[in-house]
């Protein structure tokens, strides 16, 4: 048996992963239920393609229990009308408690999701767990206001939870997208119906019982996992909910703005695509640092991260030199067993998205573009699916590798004349989600800043920020935005009260 002050080893995960608890069952009301029809669907584990368990399917008429639930709780003021300050207590309550399961909920992803335990473990569980207290900090923190009106009149603005929440979440961050909704959400003192991705629902599942655990009202936060053309859309098309958050592709985002329009006008706020421009000027302070955050900006978590640096726009005098880094750094990343704590790129989620993955690599073949490393599926041995680091040059930015999202680990590299160029190329694209700059300019760095339609633009850094900050996008990537308190204005409502005073 290992030491338990040390680290988990890979046996020690294997060991834990064999006799792992699955969860299975929707929670609605406050209990572990199967789904209405009792149909389920396979949990296929993407490390090797063994089944994992067989998880309640969920459709109209489980979304229809869980929002009627959620309505029921709403209603009845039992969090809706809880003071802010016992709404917190709930919910540090609930983050401690994933912090306390963090180990089973790192395993939990690593399994169903494909990411490296390592990652899991010190990135995905603690960050999720940051949140909801983050969220449950604020909220006793948030003041209504009073309008400068005549002096005959008392004017307030005051907050109001929207009332049901739909989320629905990716597969790629299950739990901390999970917790980007989630949080905020319960925090507002609003009830919610959790849909996650088909492809990774477990430690949604999980976080139900949690929360219930921790002391969250039945019926406040219910959790239906299923498909998106089924349970999603049912969810989007519903006439009881109130809003909508939805994190995923640009595409499936664009429904739930047709189901809003068809149903009762619900409030929709979306966060969906990226294509986003890693933009390496001549004069980068350090390109050492530059290629390290270029290669862990696309092969970080596989690639599957909507602001991943896919596209690599480097100034043309420096490019050969620059790329040569960039690949040093990605030939370091490349794919292991996600249950073995030093493996740092791990398994692409299905057999689905390493299709994809790979048709898009055929594609940038195709039209001409240069492979320079990787391309091709590994340790198929395995089971599991995986695809080695891939880099190309010579990209044109009217590619198809270049335009649309691959959400695999696929680095289209582009050549530039000036800052002009960089920025024109940079804003070619139907997304806005997030951009960075390598230049030691301040003046270039604050008027390409300025340029860029992004939600987010990183100066002589990658992938910076913390749940002080919102984040969202521009474009087609997205309507609203999560973290900071910003993300409160997608679950509230402003009401003014106008009461007479008189002369």
């Amino acid at each position: 048996m290992a030491d338990a002050t040390l680290a988990p080893t890979l046996d020690d995960w294997k060991a834990r992963a064999a006799r792992a608890r699955i969860p299975t069952e929707a929670v609605i009301d406050g209990k572990s239920v199967a789904s209405a029809s009792g149909q389920t669907f396979d949990c296929v584990s993407p490390l090797d393609g063994r089944l994992l368990a067989r998880v309640a399917a969920g459709d109209a008429e489980d979304i229809d229990r869980a929002v009627r639930a959620a309505r029921a709780s709403f209603e009845s003021g039992v969090w809706s009308n809880r003071a802010p300050a016992e709404r917190k207590k709930v919910l540090l309550r609930l983050a401690a408690l994933m912090l306390e399961h963090r180990e089973e909920l790192a395993l939990l992803e690593t399994l169903d999701m494909g990411k490296p335990i390592g990652d899991s473990s010190r990135i995905d569980i603690p960050g999720a767990a940051g949140c909801i207290a983050w969220f449950a900090e604020i909220v006793d923190k948030v003041y209504d206001e009073i309008a400068p009106t005549d002096p005959s009149a008392l004017a307030m603005i005051t907050r109001e939870p929207v009332g049901v929440v739909g989320a629905v979440v990716p597969w790629n961050f299950p739990l901390y997208m999970a917790s980007w909704k989630v949080g905020p959400a319960l925090a507002t003192g609003n009830s919610v119906v959790l849909k996650p991705a088909e492809q990774s629902p477990l430690t949604a599942l999980r976080l139900g019982e949690l929360a219930l655990e921790a002391g969250v009202p039945p019926g406040v936060l219910n959790v239906v996992p299923g498909f998106g053309e089924t349970a999603g859309r049912a969810l989007g098309l519903h006439m009881d909910v109130d809003a909508v958050t939805f994190t995923g592709s640009t595409e499936v985002g664009k429904y739930f703005l047709e189901y809003a329009g068809k149903s009762n006008m619900k409030h929709v706020s979306l966060e969906c695509g990226g294509k986003s421009p890693h933009i390496v000027m001549a004069d980068c302070p350090d390109l050492d640092q530059a290629a390290r955050a270029a290669a862990t900006g696309i092969f970080f978590n596989q690639g599957e991260v909507c602001n991943a640096g896919s596209r690599l726009l480097v100034d043309e005098t420096i490019k050969d030199a620059f790329l040569d880094k960039v690949m040093a750094h990605g030939r370091k990343l490349q794919p292991g067993d996600p249950l073995d704590p030093k493996t740092r790129m791990g398994a692409i989620v299905d057999e689905r998205q390493l299709g994809r993955v790979l048709g898009y690599i055929e594609a940038g073949k195709k039209d001409g573009a240069q492979l320079k490393m990787g391309g091709t599926r590994v340790r198929a041995d395995s089971g599991g699916y995986y695809v080695e680091p891939t880099v190309f040059d010579g990209v044109d930015n009217k590619m198809k590798i270049a335009q649309e999202e691959i959400f695999g680990p696929v680095l289209a590299t582009i050549t530039f004349k000036d800052v002009a160029d960089a920025i024109r190329i940079g804003n070619d694209s139907i997304y806005g989600l997030a951009a960075a700059v390598w230049t030691r300019d301040l003046t270039t760095a604050h008027k390409m800043a300025r340029a860029l339609r992004a939600g987010t633009v990183w100066i002589n850094c990658f992938d910076h920020g913390d749940n002080t900050v919102p984040f969202g996008g521009y474009k087609q990537s997205g309507l609203g935005r999560d973290k900071s308190r910003h993300a409160l204005d997608k679950y509230t409502q402003l009401k003014t009260t106008w009461i007479h005073l008189g002369r």
